[in-house]
């Protein structure tokens, strides 16, 4: 069964961990955190030990979607599956789950799992806000026996939210450094930046939103552009061999989504394949190579996330630390690190590598977090970055 929301337990989002009055909270608890990310190639997997007192990395996996399943979620991601394929995918990928999961023997000694699913659907418009993570979590619960919190972003979009970014929590509790300005940003499908400003006061301020693309649109282009021999630009050895088309570029970056104010959040409904289609098709008259195709768009990427950096940031940061998938793709790290210098000269960037947090454990650690704060009756959300009207407990718990 899945429990509701029990909303008079909820505590102050503002109360740092450590300081949680709960005998439960104070002892630490095993957590599978699972995270499926816009680029729809598979789920990461991190096992972390979770209490009052912080987040432990226990064990990191990855595994890859079968290419028929990942066909099936690009169908249903861009609009072309119809109600019994989603609902069936929707079951499909539950059991995908479990058995990935099951595969792991350090998954098994998991004690509850945060199942963030797959996002298909996301649009937080103002008047008819939706959101929809496919994977049906009741088959986690049975091949693992233990609670699963799934459906995260629903609470926050009910309460006036964007339903995102919801990693934010986790990065203030791990990357937060007091009398500094560090900046933690997500290179998944999308980029999403949280802005921890600890220069002053008990607790930082926290800004987060997303910036626009990251993987998406490189990802997308390699696959058109190769007719899908390959999914992705490795290490960005395309786009570094080719040369930036400045007049698009310059066209792109006038997106009203980068001027938008936060809080915001996107996703593939306006940065994937409606964004592509006509850029690859101005691409393509201007007779740009396969390289220079890249390149712009590894350009823009880098470019979008300064720009937003730029108009929505208090203040430059001292630190950006990098994480996702998108770490991997050398052109697009020394983009980033080319476009943010001149916000900051002495702008130090780094990987979550560099910190202990490989790349990819990010968001799925994020997630066994939020399904600890849920399970204890914590919310999940920050309302300031999400924009809901009042803090909420995220997640609907399967037993």
């Amino acid at each position: 069964t899945c429990a509701l929301p029990i909303w008079e337990s909820a505590e102050s989002i503002d109360q740092p961990l450590r300081e949680v009055k709960n005998d439960r909270a104070a002892q630490p608890l095993r957590v599978l955190g699972l995270m499926s990310g816009t680029s729809l190639d598979g789920v990461d997997g991190a096992l972390c030990e979770v209490s009052a007192d912080g987040v432990k990395l226990l064990e990191l996996w990855s595994a890859n979607f079968p290419k028929p399943l990942a066909c099936r979620l690009h169908a249903a991601a861009t609009g072309q599956a119809n109600s019994w394929e989603l609902a069936q995918l929707h079951h499909d990928l539950g059991r995908y789950y479990a058995t990935a999961a099951q595969r792991q023997p350090t998954a098994r000694r998991a004690q509850l799992v945060g199942l963030h699913g797959q996002t298909v659907f996301h649009h937080p418009h103002r008047a008819r806000p939706a959101t929809l993570q496919l994977g049906e979590p009741a088959y986690l619960a049975e091949a693992l026996h233990v609670p699963v919190v799934s459906n995260f972003r629903v609470a926050d979009l009910a309460a006036g939210g964007q339903g995102a970014p919801l990693a934010t929590l986790f990065h203030q509790v791990v990357f937060a450094q007091r009398g500094a300005h560090v900046c933690v940003n997500n290179l998944g499908g999308i980029s999403n930046v949280t802005s921890l400003d600890w220069r002053r006061g008990a607790q930082p301020r926290v800004l987060a939103f997303d910036t626009g693309p990251a993987n998406v649109l490189i990802d997308l282009a390699m696959r058109q552009l190769t007719d899908g021999r390959q999914t992705c630009d490795r290490n960005g050895q395309l786009a570094l061999r080719g040369e930036v088309c400045a007049p698009l570029l310059k066209r792109w970056l006038r997106h009203p989504f980068f001027r938008q104010a936060p809080p915001k959040s996107t996703g593939r409904e306006r940065f994937g394949e409606t964004f592509l289609q006509p850029a690859l098709a101005e691409m393509k008259r201007l007779r740009l190579t396969q390289s220079d195709a890249l390149a712009t768009l590894t350009e823009f990427t880098a470019k979008s996330l300064a720009l937003n950096y730029q108009l929505h940031l208090p203040s430059p940061p001292d630190r950006v630390v990098l994480c996702g998938g998108g770490v991997d793709n050398l052109a697009l790290g020394d983009a980033i690190a080319a476009a943010l210098r001149p916000l900051n000269l002495r702008m130090e960037v780094q990987t979550s590598a560099d910190l202990g947090w490989p790349t990819k454990s990010i968001e799925a650690a994020a997630f066994a977090l939020l399904a600890w704060r849920r399970w204890h009756g914590l919310p999940g959300n920050l309302p300031a970055t999400t924009g809901a009207k009042r803090a909420v407990l995220c997640g609907q718990i399967c037993t």
